[in-house]
Order: structure tokens, then sequence, then C-alpha cells
């Protein structure tokens, strides 16, 4: 599928929601929206703003991105958009213009006097068509090798901030973009679930954690690796935290929803002598245009499809797994796209399936 057929298939799709809502024009301005509809466009700058340098304005006639003079030349240079048959209106970025919004405007973000649908787009956003499958795949590899390729560089005695500039190095030499690193070492694995790298220096233990961004899409992938031998505890725990994972891969099925996952999640973590270790994290949800475009929460009746990319990331004090996957057709086991090779794994088995989940890689 070429990008503009993509991009016709996807409009159909905008044009259907904005018939069901009565509104005759919609604005999309978060990133993740306009690189969803432009089969992959970048258009974040600066990686920390959900609003990009373009939006898009879709009519019943077509879709236009609305940038300034500053932006067009690369939008038209590099991204091809008009190839993809996308028209663009560039206005000086001193004199901001007017977005026609018609008779009536649904947005991708609360504005007063217009139609949220940031919900309804959700839902189509993460309905992957097989030609983004591929990209989230592709995606996958490059996470992946990033990860790994800075493990085997991380060593005692660097700072939490030398291991994440390893991993953004590895990230972008690949070409993807790292929006998400999260490092840390030693005892501040066991106490902190969102680690934010510091100038700690690893003594023996670290964890890296890595959310990549290519094309629009974000894969997520968490290793470890302890110097010396690893201690008993800390063998058990990542076991089971493994045994968790597996778990919730193998219940990620066309029709399952994310609460029945929770509910199955939560038994989980008891099965293994760990009840109520999620209370201190939450255990991730469907992904795709975002790290996660939602979590998994009890009771959310949300369903999961074939094509659908999710990111769980069970964790037990000190130990966590996390990998990307895409959900396989009914009678199918999903498919983890970020493997990491020659890696230490634990086979487990569930419901007939055997999946290898990575543990601690020992380097003695």
């Amino acid at each position: 599928m070429d990008y503009a057929t993509e991009i016709r298939t996807k409009l159909e799709r905008v044009r259907a929601l904005m018939d069901g809502h009565g509104v005759g024009t919609l604005w999309l301005r978060r990133t993740d929206n306009v690189a969803w509809l432009t089969g992959g466009v970048d258009v974040a700058v600066n990686t920390a703003d959900s609003f990009g340098v373009a939006s898009l304005v879709v009519t019943k006639a077509d879709c236009t991105i609305w940038t300034t003079t500053i932006e067009a030349p690369r939008l038209r240079s590099e991204d091809h958009v008009e190839e993809r048959g996308l028209a663009v209106k560039a206005l000086p970025w001193d004199e901001p213009g007017e977005i026609p919004i018609g008779s009536s405007l649904g947005v991708d973000a609360p504005l007063e006097g217009a139609k949220d649908v940031s919900t309804e787009l959700r839902a189509l956003r993460m309905r992957l068509l097989p030609v983004e499958m591929a990209r989230f795949r592709r995606l996958g590899k490059i996470c992946a090798d990033a990860i790994q390729a800075s493990i085997l560089r991380t060593r005692p005695g660097m700072t939490e901030w030398e291991i994440a500039a390893v991993v953004g190095q590895e990230t972008r030499d690949r070409g993807a973009t790292p929006i998400v690193v999260l490092i840390a070492t030693d005892d501040r694995i066991h106490h902190f679930r969102h680690p934010l790298p510091t100038n700690k220096v690893m003594e023996n233990y670290a964890m890296l954690v890595l959310c990549g961004r290519k094309e629009g899409l974000v894969c997520s992938v968490t290793r470890l690796v302890h110097y010396g031998p690893l201690p008993a505890d800390l063998r058990h725990r990542m076991e089971a935290c493994a045994h968790v994972d597996a778990t919730m891969i193998a219940a990620s099925r066309p029709g399952v929803t994310l609460g029945e996952i929770f509910s199955i999640t939560q038994a989980a973590y008891a099965r293994v002598g760990f009840d109520g270790e999620w209370k201190l994290h939450h255990q991730g949800g469907p992904a795709g245009y975002s790290s996660r475009e939602f979590l998994a929460v009890p009771g959310e009746k949300t369903a999961l499809d074939a094509g659908v990319a999710c990111a769980w990331n069970p964790s037990i004090t000190g130990t966590k797994c996390e990998d990307s996957i895409l959900v396989a057709e009914a009678g199918h086991a999903a498919e983890i796209v970020t493997v990491t090779d020659n890696w230490p794994t634990l086979p487990v088995k569930v419901d007939g399936q055997i999946f290898a989940r990575p543990l601690i890689l020992e380097m003695l």
C-alpha cells in the first residue's frame, strides 16, 4: 500500500466519524493524529509538545496541512506530503492565519465551541493497517537492537546520565527518536518505577528503559543487567515477573477487554506469590502512536482486536518486564516485536503456548 492509498483509507474512516458527529470540518493538532493520518509524517520539532509545527484540516472535499513558511519546504521536499495527496497551506510565521471551520468544527483537543472527538480518533488510530504493522515491526527491531547494544556498553562506574546518553545514541544511530529514556541503577531500581536518570554511579545492577519513535509509531522495551552473581531473591523476583508478563501476552487476544486483562494480571501476581505488587505501577496498555494510548484498568470495556499494538510492563520490586507486541488473529499468539537476540530467557507455558520472556543479563 502506497502513502496516497493509506491516507485515502484513513480519510474514509475519518469522514465517517465526522458524519456520525455532524461536523463539517475536522482540525487535528496533536502530533500523534497528524502522524497517523499522514502515514508517519513527523511534525514534532519539540518532542515534549503534544502539538506539532503543522496541523491538518479535513473537510468533505480535501485534507490540508496548515503550517508556516519555516516548515513547509521540509514537508514538501523531504516528506513529499503533496505526493501523498495532501495540500499545503503555508503562512508567514509572524502572521497566524485563521483555520477555516465552516459551519461546525471537530477537534482532537478541547476547544471552546468545537466538538472534541479525541476518544473516537484514538479508537481509529489503534486499528493499525498492515502497512503500519510492518513499520511497527521494523521499529521494534530498532528499539530491541538499540537497548541490547546499550546494555552491552553499560559498565560499573558509569553514571545513569552516561548510560542514558548511550541509549540515546544507539537509538538515533538506528534512525529512531528516543522519546523516553529511564535509567536506574542498584537500589534505585527497587525504589522508583519511573526512574529519571541521575548522576548516581552504577555499582553492579542497571535497568534501561526505552520508548523509541519513528514514523509516528512508538515501541517500548526494558532490559536489565547485573555484574557479578545474581542474588537468589532477585532471580526469583525476575522469574516471577516473567510469569506475569507471559500471562498478559497470552491474554492479548481479539475480543478480550482491557478490564479482563487487568483481572488476569492481578490473579497472576497472586499466583506467583507477589499479590498486590500491581498497586505500585500501572501494567501498560494499547500502544501504537503513543507509548500508551491508555491503560488497562479495572472495568475498562475496550476490547483488543487483531493488529492492535500493546506494551505491557509488569514489575515486581527490583525487576520489570517490558516488550511491545502486536495482537494476532484469533487462534494465534501475539507477536513480540522487540525481541533481543541471544538474551537469557525463561520459557513460560500459558494455555499450551510457550513464551520466552527476558531475564536479567548476568555478566560474570
